[in-house]
């Protein structure tokens, strides 16, 4: 599996060319919540007090993810923003800020970050959660930072990511056990992957 890496922490990654040319900054990302997966990127231009380009980056010109940049083959890559995101949202706008349902109803938590699968995967494969103690009992007055892996215990739909009843088994605090619960990984102390 390639690494998992928070969407907002794309944010400012700079898109580069395999030439070794910077092209852009990711200003956003952009996804089809339904296909759970990075349709492309939203971009800046490199400079300080540079605003939005009218070019965007559409998944399919990605080359990879990485941890440090976004690589693309070369400019011929970049398409309208404007049809970029034509019928997809950003993950702001869709995604962040979601309440976080169980199946009986119960609000138990906000959506804080989207979980991505670097490399060239570009697969959703998890959510960050600011969880209330009815879901996950924490020390924190506020409740808890759990990761939960999308899949079988998490689907989104209308603002709203809806959570199986035995969700609260399969939450990890960070992205390494995320990772371990993504993966299956074997006596992963939080229970296997849904």
């Amino acid at each position: 599996m390639n690494e998992l890496m928070a969407a907002r922490s794309l944010t400012t990654r700079p898109v580069v060319t395999l030439g070794g040319d910077a092209v852009a900054h990711v200003k956003d990302t952009v996804c089809d919540a339904g296909a759970s997966r990075i349709t492309g990127f939203t971009l800046t231009g490199r400079g300080l007090l540079s605003g939005p380009l009218k070019e965007g980056l559409p998944w399919s010109s990605v080359y990879a993810l990485g941890h440090d940049a976004v690589m693309i083959r070369d400019r011929r890559g970049l398409v309208s923003a404007a049809v970029l995101t034509e019928r997809r949202q950003s993950l702001r706008a869709e995604v962040i800020g979601a309440r976080v349902l169980t199946e009986a109803g119960d609000e138990v938590g906000t959506v804080l970050d989207v979980v991505v699968e670097g490399g060239t995967g570009g697969r959703v494969v998890g959510f960050r959660v600011a969880a209330s103690r009815r879901f996950v009992p924490g020390q924190s007055r506020h409740g808890r930072r759990v990761y939960v892996p999308r899949g079988v215990s998490a689907t989104l739909a209308d603002r709203a990511l809806v959570l199986a009843g035995e969700a609260a088994a399969h939450v990890a605090d960070d992205l390494p056990g995320l990772t371990a619960l993504v993966a299956g990984v074997p006596g992963h102390p939080k229970g296997s992957p849904p």
